[in-house]
């Protein structure tokens, strides 16, 4: 199932989230390059991986 991100919901919890102010040009900019991002990485998404591949580990201090 392939859901397409709400990016103006994302950036407007990101908005409150780190206390900022963006005008709407910068929030139309930041929208523009959102969409160019999750475009580029759809196919590597996509990419069927083998159900048998392990998990990286995590490194604990």
């Amino acid at each position: 199932m392939n859901k397409t991100p709400d990016w103006s919901a994302y950036i407007a919890q990101m908005e409150q989230v780190l206390a900022l102010e963006l005008d709407d040009a910068r929030r139309a900019e930041l929208l523009t390059q959102f969409s160019r991002i999750a475009t580029m990485a759809q196919p590597l998404m996509e990419y069927p991986l083998d159900d048998r591949l392990e998990v990286a580990g995590v490194y604990k201090a």
